[in-house]
């Protein structure tokens, strides 16, 4: 029997139909169009995260920079008159208080000298006394009284005169510190202006740094500052110079902080991590793990925003502590994602797992 043509061409849409419907099956597993509650487009589930709700707190914000210690003063002691060095009674390395001996030079004839003043001195007042009542009594007149009276002014000078030079064999300490090194040993002849050695003063002590530009303002005279040495030891202190000129090379500011020793055991030259107090502001206590590089290569921290959608926020480290991180950049209470944040992105809809 033949077929009609309307009956070929309607059988052959019949089978395309039925054809596309058990394709359809096969690969679909048999679900509907519609994605069931919590899954993306094309069948596949929303990426599962977990969360902190991290709150904003008021910090004090720091400038953290590599810093090392200094002397707050370095003196070359030298010698004011010529002289054999005599005794050398300071042994390096010691500290010695204010006017102590560091060298004395031979006395020479500065004792004789000294006691030739004086004698004359003594020779002058009486010479002023006699004149005195002489003058009285009507035997002598006003003007060689008053010559008598600079003759003994003159003595008196020329006494102390003698004095100072004496007291000049002496090479004092000019300030409490350490007597660091020694320039000349006994036998050695020291002319006005040698050195008989160095003095450093440790108590209070230095810690210089420089900062970088971009953090140069917001850094006070003033401002408390902390140092922890290589050693370990903590120092506090406060700043009391931030240079107004920057460095040409390196375009930084040169910053003194000045800290209580008085133990002197914080050595000069030490290496410092010097962290300087500039002012408060809004951080937030993020893990550490949290933080993660976007696209650009900024540092910062995933979170949930509106519809559970990952948003970035790019942020500055403040602090970091055995607790977590301190960062600025953040508003409010964020909700960060602490678990999968380095396999979502920026926009992209997520549930929160336990939820």
């Amino acid at each position: 029997m033949q077929w009609k043509k309307s009956y070929l061409v309607a059988a052959g849409i019949l089978g395309v139909v039925v054809l596309y419907f058990i394709v359809r099956t096969l690969f679909s597993g048999g679900e509907s169009h519609e994605a069931p509650k919590g899954k993306t487009g094309a069948g596949r589930p929303a990426p599962s995260v977990q969360v902190a709700v991290v709150p904003e707190q008021t910090r004090t914000y720091y400038v953290t920079m590599r810093g090392r210690t200094e002397s707050a003063r370095t003196v070359i002691v030298r010698s004011e008159t010529a002289g054999v060095v005599a005794q050398t009674p300071v042994a390096e390395g010691s500290f010695v208080r204010k006017g102590a001996v560091l060298c004395r030079l031979s006395v020479d004839a500065r004792q004789a000298s000294l006691d030739q003043a004086r004698a004359s001195l003594r020779s002058r007042e009486l010479q002023q006394q006699a004149s005195v009542r002489l003058a009285e009594k009507g035997f002598r007149s006003q003007t060689q009284v008053l010559q008598d009276r600079a003759n003994l002014d003159n003595a008196s000078a020329q006494v102390r005169q003698a004095e100072i030079a004496l007291e000049q064999i002496n090479i004092r300490a000019p300030f409490a510190g350490v007597f660091d090194r020694r320039e000349a040993e006994v036998g050695t002849y020291l002319s006005p202006g040698q050195a008989c050695g160095t003095m450093i003063e440790l108590s209070p002590i230095l810690i210089v740094g420089d900062v970088p530009e971009t953090e140069a303002a917001r850094l006070k005279v003033g401002e408390p500052a902390t140092a922890r040495l290589v050693s370990g030891e903590t120092l506090a202190g406060h700043v009391r110079f931030v240079a107004r000129d920057a460095d040409p090379q390196t375009r930084t500011y040169h910053v003194e902080v000045t800290a209580p020793n008085p133990s002197m055991t914080a050595r000069s030259g030490l290496s410092a991590e010097l962290k300087v107090a500039a002012g408060t502001g809004p951080a937030h206590l993020v893990p550490v793990s949290a933080i993660v590089l976007d696209a650009d290569g900024r540092q910062g921290v995933r979170y949930l925003a509106v519809g559970n959608k990952v948003a970035f926020a790019p942020i500055t480290t403040l602090e970091e502590t055995p607790q977590g991180v301190w960062v600025r950049g953040l508003s409010g209470a964020v909700q960060v994602i602490t678990v999968g944040q380095s396999y979502v992105s920026e926009g992209q809809t997520v549930r929160v797992a336990g939820k």
